[in-house]
């Protein structure tokens, strides 16, 4: 696991330098080009287009910002932040004016040129609109202008030392102005990847471009051909017959399997991707917040862990914020399991039933974890009936995010389209925005472990486990030796990074 680095966020110089480190130093071998990536990814709808503000699957952010379209910026697989189509960037003093000078010479894959009007609009989609998931992230973004044909920049409302780590979000693709509706029907983006067909829930078919601006540094494959199948068997099935050469997302119970295959590799990695309960949906606000204690107190985390996930995670402190944040607060010491309090909480405002509402999905691919919860649940007095509608609690899988104003403003940030329980406190967002706002790393440091822990008494997430990432496969197949674990596959970037042996 490698924690997000602060470094070269703040000069135009140390930026360049980030960005020249390409990670490809520390790989097994020297990285070979062609052949064809062939890889099944869980989360592909029969709904997906190109618009980035529907995306949430591992298969449509591999697809879309890992193959066919890039951001500003891009965290490398070490964790540090490099430019992609912005080639460098510098901050004021304060950190609340951020100008990028953009790549030249790159071309959409419809012939235009990019240029600064591209991000203009595309961020557009996103700034001051609720209906863009990270909506939350730029919400301190004043104003955004072009300096010039090649340069933008970003004003705040209060300083932000890690506002280039936000616009890596696979969200923020970049679209070509006066074609937005078009790229996002058909993918045209300014990718090392084309597509060659695309068909919604089922998978992608994409070429390499001969001529990118990533030259030979990057996209060894000649040719994608990614699949979806939300049934994590399927999946290792597929592996297993030689259908295909990476599978992600596998089940705990295959990891053993894999490792005793002949040809096979498992990875194991860990980071902050999370199972999360949110627990609020129509209860009234007393009896949410009386039913969220009772259930921190009746979790066995430890037997959660190795229950459902067979010990390949660790313990959740039910905080987003995740052990591969720079700022992560271990909080578990404050973690209590004491199954009469919780009794006695839910006997005090009459609940022994809860409704949790689960995807038909994750109903799949994560029963053992629902099945633990189930069985905890039961032992406090708390009947958990499990449907496909959210009412008043939910079960959620999720990546986790590379900074904490980044976790906390995608998964509690108030009106945040994935602050499922409608979360809202007035201490927690002051401190939010004090600790993003201050430099000085000491004092930030101190202002997110007490976020974090005032998040962990009353927040309204349960968070029992992160969940390592469990990705395989065959001896095709070579990896760097650094492999990002901020999403899985690589941070989902396998099409670039990847190369067949």
């Amino acid at each position: 696991m490698s924690r997000i680095s602060r470094r070269s966020l703040l000069t135009t110089g140390a930026a360049a330098g980030v960005l020249a480190a390409s990670g490809f130093g520390l790989a097994a071998a020297t990285p070979k080009s062609g052949g064809t990536l062939r890889a099944v990814l869980p989360g592909a709808r029969s709904s997906d287009t190109w618009d980035t503000r529907s995306h949430d699957s591992l298969f449509m952010m591999a697809a879309c910002h890992g193959a066919v379209f890039d951001c500003l910026t891009e965290i490398g697989p070490d964790g540090a932040l490099r430019g992609e189509l912005a080639e460098s960037w510098t901050a004021s003093a304060d950190a609340r004016t951020w100008t990028f000078d953009l790549r030249e010479g790159v071309q959409f894959h419809n012939g235009k040129a990019f240029v600064a009007q591209d991000v203009l609009e595309t961020f557009a989609l996103h700034i001051g609109q609720n209906t863009s998931p990270v909506e939350p992230l730029l919400r301190d973004v004043s104003e955004l202008k072009a300096l010039g044909p090649h340069q933008v920049q970003f004003t705040l409302h209060a300083p932000n030392a890690d506002f280039p780590y936000l616009l890596s979000d696979y969200h923020l693709v970049i679209y070509p102005a006066g074609y937005v509706e078009l790229a996002m029907q058909n993918g045209i983006g300014t990718g090392l990847y084309k597509v060659e067909e695309f068909l919604p829930g089922q998978g992608l078919r994409a070429r390499r471009l001969q001529n990118h601006y990533k030259g030979t540094k990057a996209g060894f494959f000649e040719a994608l051909h990614l699949l979806s199948d939300t049934d994590p068997s399927a999946r290792f099935n597929a592996l297993l017959e030689g259908g295909v050469d990476v599978a992600a997302q596998i089940a705990p119970a295959h990891a053993h399997q894999i490792t005793a295959q002949s040809g096979m590799s498992l990875q194991n990695l860990s980071g902050n991707q999370h199972y999360s309960f949110a627990v609020g949906g129509n209860l009234d606000p007393q009896q949410a917040a009386a039913v969220r204690r009772a259930v921190k107190y009746a979790l066995d985390r430890p037997a959660f862990v190795q229950d459902s996930l067979l010990g390949l995670g660790q313990v959740g402190g039910d905080t987003p914020i995740g052990p591969a944040n720079p700022y992560f607060s271990d909080v578990t010491a404050a973690l209590v399991h004491d199954p009469e309090r919780a009794r006695s909480l839910l006997q005090d405002v009459g609940a022994d039933r809860l409704s949790v509402g689960v995807s038909p999905q994750s109903m799949r691919d994560f029963s053992p974890v629902l099945a633990s919860f189930v069985a905890q649940m039961a032992h406090v007095g708390l009947q958990v009936d499990v449907t496909d509608s959210y009412s008043k609690a939910s079960l959620h899988f999720s990546a986790g995010r590379a900074t904490e104003d980044w976790a906390m403003s995608t998964y509690l940030a108030p009106g945040g389209r994935w602050n499922y329980a409608g979360w809202q406190d007035s201490k927690a967002e002051q401190l939010l925005f004090d600790a993003r706002s201050e430099m000085d790393a000491q004092k930030r440091q101190g202002l997110y472990g007490e976020l974090q822990h005032l998040v962990q008494k009353d927040g309204s997430l349960v968070v029992p486990a992160f969940a390592n990432h469990l990705q395989a496969t065959s001896k095709a197949i070579v990896t760097p030796k650094t492999i990002g674990a901020q999403y899985a596959l690589d941070n989902a970037r396998i099409a670039e990074r990847w190369w067949r042996a």
